[in-house]
C-alpha cells in the first residue's frame, strides 16, 4: 500500500487544527478527509474506511471517547489505528482513551514534524506487518500460517487464543491494547468472557515465554515490548 492509498480521518471541531491536519498529512502524500463531530466523524468514517483516525476528546454532540467506543462497536473497525489529539492531559482521561479503544494518545498543541513522524512510523510498521506472517524477536519466532510458536528454535505449544493474542500483540509492537480491546480483537464482541481472561492468557503466555516480551501498562492494559 502506497501512501496515496492510506486513508486518514481527523475529526476534531477546531476548524484551525482540521486545517493544520490535513494541509500536512496531505503534503506527505497521505489520503484526508476530516470532520468537525463525533456523528460526522462516524458518518464519513462508514464511506471513507480510514486506516488511521485522528479524534479529539472534547467536541460537541458525540465526545471523543463516545465516538471511539461506538467505532469498535463496528466489526471494520475493531483493529483500525485510532490516535487522540487533545488538551487533555489529565491521567483519568488518557485511561479512559485506551479503555475506550485508543492505540496512542497525544496532548495538544500539536507539533506537526513529530505527529507526521509517528504516523509515518505506524503506516510502515502496517505495511511490514501486512506483508510478513512469521514474525521473529530476539530468540522468539511466531508463525501465523501454521500456529506454530518456537523458543531457541524449540516449538512450544500455544492453545489457539493464547497464539492469537501474542501473535495480535507481536504484530503492534509498542502499541498499548486495553484488556476491553483485547477481548474484543481475539474473542470477538459477541462472546462473552470477562476481562480477567485476558490476564489469564497472558499470564500463561508469560510462563512459555517468560516475562520479557508483554508488559502491563498499570492502570491501561498491556503492549508487545519490541
Amino acid at each position: 500500500m502506497s501512501k496515496s492509498d492510506f486513508k486518514i480521518l481527523a475529526i476534531d471541531d477546531e476548524k484551525d487544527i482540521l486545517l493544520l491536519l490535513k494541509f500536512n498529512l496531505e503534503s506527505e502524500g497521505y489520503v484526508v478527509k476530516t470532520a468537525s463531530s463525533g456523528k460526522e466523524g462516524l458518518e464519513i468514517a462508514s464511506k471513507f474506511n480510514p486506516d488511521l483516525i485522528l479524534i479529539d476528546i472534547m467536541m460537541p454532540d458525540i465526545d471523543g471517547i463516545e465516538t471511539c467506543r461506538k467505532l469498535r462497536e463496528t466489526e471494520k473497525f475493531q483493529s483500525t489505528f485510532i490516535l487522540f489529539l487533545t488538551a487533555r492531559v489529565e491521567e483519568y482521561s488518557e485511561v479512559a482513551a485506551f479503555d475506550a479503544g485508543g492505540d496512542d494518545y497525544i496532548t495538544k498543541p500539536i507539533k506537526p514534524r513529530a505527529l507526521l513522524s509517528r504516523i509515518n512510523s505506524f503506516y510502515k510498521r502496517n505495511l511490514s506487518v501486512d506483508n510478513k506472517n512469521v514474525i521473529e524477536v530476539e530468540n522468539l519466532l511466531i508463525d501465523k500460517d501454521s500456529y506454530v510458536v518456537k523458543v531457541d528454535g524449540n516449538e512450544v505449544f500455544f492453545p489457539k487464543k493464547e497464539f492469537e493474542l501474542l501473535h495480535f500483540l507481536a504484530t503492534n509492537p509498542k502499541k498499548v491494547f486495553s484488556r476491553e480491546s483485547l477481548l474484543r480483537n481475539i474473542w470477538g464482541a459477541d462472546v462473552h468472557v470477562v476481562a480477567r481472561t485476558v490476564d489469564v492468557h497472558i499470564r500463561k503466555i508469560r510462563e512459555k515465554l517468560g516475562q520479557d516480551f508483554i508488559s502491563t501498562i498499570k492502570g491501561v492494559g498491556y503492549k508487545f515490548k519490541n
